[in-house]
């Protein structure tokens, strides 16, 4: 449970019908299994003590009353366990039956919780045995434990000792239905919903349950644990495949094979779900809920109608080892190569049509380029030609301007040409060395110092070309940095870090190397295609020192780091604002083989250092177009004061041992 992660399973064992006792058996084995692995919620299918299949054999005292026995034996058998369990049986209350799921923890029975929405149609037929649960909470007698405990719809299970974990329960077809409890659950604090399910298989259920699961945990910003019966239930006229899901807004952690019985485990992010329920406005909180009635407060004693009964219990607080979870070390790039290709294609049709906005707006009819050969301007003229070709225009009206100076090889040079002749823009080649040369005489600087003046003088030079023949164009200067760039601050202030609208602002970089290649994949051009290989080909480098032996001899990934990790430290920077010690443990594992913890840590604090202290070319930055869940542009995701000290981060970075 370090760092807000919590392990939870969903569980399906295989019973006998109308066997509590054996039943009974499998579940605690399963228990046990659990607790060896570090599990702290376990859930378990819909009457799995007795079998969703009794039917009529539910109104027959003797299985209600083992039912009652064997739960007292697991909840006698999870005192000498730490976790969370819920568990699905009969309850007889006042004369009237329940489908109920029991909470369990540490040797106590902490609460119960009936099904609220019986299904009656098709192959269900449960108001023959059950009474559905309603809102009203009341307090039956447990002869287990000989006092009284809360059973209602409306119970919180609040863990005492560890922040963020407040669990809930529905039943199965609590959650098919238009308003699934979960949402006033939810809503009134729950981060984590169980669901006792026995939902049988038909063609394609399959499918739609993981949707319906993983959306439900999306629209509520919530973990959720949905544990289905399986084998062992009747086959007399239906089949149940066993299908465990664990999800976590919206993203699937885990997930069992049908038809085969077993438990499935996953590590909850508590701190993930907090941050997002933070970071969203719309998301009420607990007293706009009760403000628009969805809830209400019972903590002065007198419950209502919607009122919710908190329950507290504790877990004894150990770190985990390995996450059992996916860490994505490239979170703004999907894994899977078809998700990949839409979403480039998707991203590429973003870019273009705000630049097509933009030009149409201002009558543009022209466009400026200063094409280097490198990655992030073959980008701009690739979104450029795109947007051109949205408007009908020729694709001739683009202007690249190639402008060689002290560390251009030929290798880019070559690439910047072949390419802009290719796509069918116009070349222009502007060579600065005499015009930097004459700066570096005005300014008094030697040529012979390869400082930051030496380099930035080239950029800015640039940057002046170009704006100078935009204005003899009538045209528009595309601006070519990209989002990691911009979060590092690796752009010569007033130089390549400006433009007239930058198409590449809200991309990370290695977004930019996946765009570039789908790109060349489905150009249809062989010959520009190779030209865009060989570009994905060549170390990122902004080419402002001389080449060593006609090769680059500046390599922006020795200077900065890898912007594969710095990408990933800005996803959750930006996306969840995770402290540094957080980011380094995701990055360890994610990266795991591929660097050294020294490594990590070593950027990560590169990192956070230039990310504080370049806030000021962010707070400036020119148009340009969001095509992701998180960006810099001080207009939208993220505002932030130039002059904010980044102590408290960085001490936490110097407390990790790497």
């Amino acid at each position: 449970m370090k760092d807000g992660f919590i392990r939870v399973a969903a569980a399906t064992p295989k019973i006998k019908v109308a066997d509590p006792e054996y039943n009974r058996e499998q579940i605690v084995e399963l228990m046990r299994k659990g607790a060896a692995e570090g599990v702290k919620v376990m859930v378990f299918p819909e009457l799995c003590l007795t079998g969703y299949t009794c039917a009529d054999l539910f109104l027959q005292f003797p299985l209600i009353r083992k039912a009652k026995e064997e739960l007292g034996k697991i909840v006698e058998v999870s005192g000498e366990l730490d976790m969370l369990i819920f568990v699905g049986l009969p309850w007889e209350h006042k004369g009237k039956l329940y489908n109920v799921a029991a909470a369990v923890c540490r040797g106590e029975l902490l609460g119960l919780v009936p099904k609220k929405h019986l299904p009656n149609y098709s192959e269900f037929y449960e108001m023959r045995h059950f009474c559905p649960g309603n809102d009203e909470m009341d307090f039956v007698w447990d002869e287990i434990q000989k006092n009284y405990i809360p059973m209602g719809t409306r119970l919180l299970f609040d863990c005492e000792n560890i922040p963020g974990l407040v669990a809930a329960a529905e039943i199965c077809e609590d959650v098919w239905v238009p308003c699934p409890p979960s949402i006033s659950h939810c809503l009134a604090g729950a981060t984590l919903i169980a669901n006792c399910s026995a939902s049988n298989e038909t063609t394609g259920k399959d499918e739609y349950r993981h949707n319906l699961i993983c959306g439900q945990s999306a629209r509520l910003v919530c973990g959720y644990i949905y544990s289905n019966a399986g084998e062992g239930e009747s086959t007399q006229d239906l089949v149940f495949g066993g299908q465990n899901i664990i999800a976590e807004n919206g993203t699937c952690l885990a997930e069992s094979k049908r038809f085969s019985n077993g438990m499935i485990i996953a590590d909850l992010d508590l701190e993930r779900l907090n941050s997002e329920r933070r970071r969203m406005n719309t998301y009420p909180s607990y007293g706009q809920a009760l403000q628009a009635g969805l809830i209400s407060d019972a903590s002065d004693g007198e419950a209502g109608s919607h009122s919710y009964t908190h329950v507290n219990f504790s877990l004894k607080r150990k770190p985990l080892g390995t996450l059992r979870r996916f860490i994505d070390k490239a979170p703004f790039v999907p894994d899977d190569e078809g998700k990949r290709n839409k979403r480039c294609e998707e991203i590429l049709s973003i870019q273009a049509m705000g630049l097509k906005k933009r030009l149409e707006h201002t009558g543009c009819s022209r466009a400026v380029i200063g094409i280097s050969g490198g990655l992030d301007s073959t980008l701009a003229l690739l979104v450029t030609v795109r947007a051109f070709d949205l408007l009908g225009l020729p694709r001739n009206q683009i202007q690249c301007i190639t402008m060689p100076c002290y560390g251009t090889t030929d290798r880019t040079y070559q690439n910047a040409c072949t390419m802009t002749k290719k796509v069918g823009a116009q070349l222009k080649e502007i060579v600065i060395k005499d015009a930097v040369a004459l700066h570096f005489h005005d300014i008094g600087h030697s040529a012979e110092v390869h400082d930051v003046t030496y380099e930035n003088s080239q950029a800015r030079e640039r940057t002046q070309i170009l704006m100078d023949v935009a204005n003899e164009l009538n045209g528009m200067v595309i601006g070519t940095g990209d989002m990691s760039e911009l979060a590092l601050g690796w752009a010569t202030y007033n130089g390549d870090h400006m433009s007239m609208y930058g198409v590449n602002a809200g991309v990370p970089k290695t977004l930019v190397r996946h765009l570039v290649r789908y790109y060349a994949d489905t150009c249809g051009e062989k010959e520009l295609a190779e030209v865009l290989y060989d570009v994905l080909d060549t170390p990122v480098s902004p080419e402002l020192l001389p080449p060593e032996d006609g090769q680059i001899a500046q390599k922006t990934e020795d200077l900065v780091g890898p912007y594969e990790l710095h990408d990933f430290f800005l996803y959750y920077v930006l996306r969840f604002g995770y402290m540094p010690s957080r980011i380094y443990r995701l990055a360890v594992q994610a990266f795991d083989g591929e660097y050294e913890k020294e490594t990590i840590k070593k950027w990560l604090d590169v990192f956070y250092r230039r990310f504080f202290a370049q806030q000021f070319k962010r707070s400036c930055l020119p148009d340009g177009p969001k095509v992701g869940s998180a960006g810099v542009s001080p207009r939208g995701d993220w505002r932030m004061p130039s002059d904010a000290c980044r102590r408290i981060w960085l001490e936490d970075l110097e407390k990790l041992e790497a």
